[in-house]
């Protein structure tokens, strides 16, 4: 995991995709068992939180197996995080889409959330946490360069859309590029036509996943959406190719990768 003089990272495969971290600090003891720690935590929501795994709490749960009251803490945090996500969204985001338990769309924001927390517990403050495209950042990249975040046209392979730009920023992007429709409407049950991608920045990735999950639900009614949500922003690539951001999106000009 070490490479010394160069802070630490490592990439992890986990809940069905890809997590990295880039820890910028000098590396330490605390700081290397805690990366560890947050390594196995990930596993640990998987086997807890999977609806892919049938022995999991959440199918167990869906499945009437069991109940909210014989759950542990961490799953009625979900649930309760998962039940604000609706009411803030008006109901745009909902852990049961088709009336099925599921609450990926906020679970992976809050795992990587509480991964940056353990790193920040030990002793690290230049982070960066990222779960298959959504990230939780703190510090700086190097001394006095904040993290700068490329974000990845999703009609253009090689092709960034827009560059993120900032110190303590959680990003989470939704749409079709990498996952196909994946995201339901959750007043109809049918895939949701939201943009071709749609990015929310905000400070904590548990509500910035959640709100980019919602956004992209919400389809023609998010602009306005964000422009009135206070403390996040948001950058949509629309289906035709044309972009938009919010007013105070931390951003840079968009460039081709690499």
């Amino acid at each position: 995991m070490s490479e010394r003089g160069r802070g630490l990272r490592h990439v992890e495969h986990a809940m069905g995709t890809v997590f990295s971290f880039d820890i910028r600090d000098t590396p330490t003891a605390a700081i290397e068992s805690a990366l560890r720690d947050a390594v196995a935590w990930l596993h640990h929501v998987d086997r807890v939180f999977s609806t892919f795994r049938p022995d999991s709490v959440i199918s167990r749960l869906a499945r009437g197996e069991t109940g909210c009251d014989d759950c542990s803490s961490e799953v009625r945090e979900v649930l309760d995080l998962c039940t604000h996500a609706g009411r803030a969204t008006g109901g745009w985001f909902s852990h049961k889409p088709d009336g099925t338990l599921d609450p990926s769309g906020l679970v992976k924001g809050w795992a990587v959330e509480r991964a940056w927390q353990i790193l920040r517990q030990a002793g690290a403050h230049n982070i960066c946490v990222n779960g298959g495209g959504d990230l939780q950042l703190s510090g700086e990249s190097a001394p006095g360069v904040p993290w700068s975040i490329g974000i990845a046209h999703p009609q253009r392979p090689g092709e960034l859309c827009t560059i993120v730009t900032g110190h303590d920023l959680a990003i989470a992007t939704s749409g079709t590029a990498e996952r196909g429709t994946h995201i339901l409407d959750p007043y109809t049950g049918a895939p949701a036509d939201g943009p071709a991608s749609i990015t929310v920045v905000g400070h904590r990735l548990t509500m910035t996943d959640a709100y980019a999950t919602a956004a992209f639900a919400m389809g023609g009614r998010v602009r306005n959406w964000l422009e009135h949500l206070d403390g996040y922003e948001g950058f949509a690539v629309l289906r035709d190719g044309r972009s938009w951001r919010t007013r105070g999106f931390p951003s840079t000009e968009s460039r081709r990768a690499g």
